[in-house]
């Protein structure tokens, strides 16, 4: 029997004056679509942002849906966007800024499971890590270098054969 550790990093800024003026920029363009979600169930809003190779940005913010499982997260539908507006055009970054409806939260919610694979699997298609911002509706900001290390051991298409 063999042990491997794993070990995540993750980056701890304040606030988003420490970050990068585009990293702020991001996060301002999620915080605004957030705005737009529509989460009437879970009065959960999110919104994402993604920042592309040629600079473009995409956002997206969480579509819910009296039958669950036919919602889609912020993350998904800006990445989703992404793919499918600029096929072939790398992503650099994805900022996502999450709270509950009328309330303030300081604590950054990470990506669900379906959204770190959806976002892994465009980290591993263009070899190239995308940066994860997280915050909450204010607050401290936390980021990652890239999905896999949110993702340390994830599915992709070695296992298809």
């Amino acid at each position: 029997m063999k042990k491997k550790t794993i070990v995540s990093e993750i980056y701890i800024f304040e606030n988003l004056s420490e970050l990068s003026q585009e990293e702020q920029e991001l996060l301002h363009k999620a915080s605004k679509a957030r705005e737009d979600a529509y989460a009437p169930y879970s009065n959960f809003k999110v919104g994402a942002a993604v920042l592309l190779d040629n600079d473009e940005i995409v956002i997206g913010s969480n579509q819910e849906n009296a039958s669950f499982p036919s919602g889609l997260c912020a993350e998904r539908v800006a990445v989703f966007h992404a793919g499918a507006s600029f096929p072939g055009v790398p992503i650099k970054t994805v900022a996502i800024v999450a709270a509950a409806v009328d309330s303030s939260s300081a604590k950054p919610a990470a990506p669900c499971g379906n959204c770190r694979q959806a976002i892994y699997e465009y980290e591993s298609k263009q070899e190239k890590p995308i940066s994860i911002l997280m915050m909450g509706s204010d607050g401290r900001v936390f980021k990652c270098k890239s999905m896999a290390s949110l993702l340390p051991i994830a599915f992709n298409n070695d296992f298809l054969g």
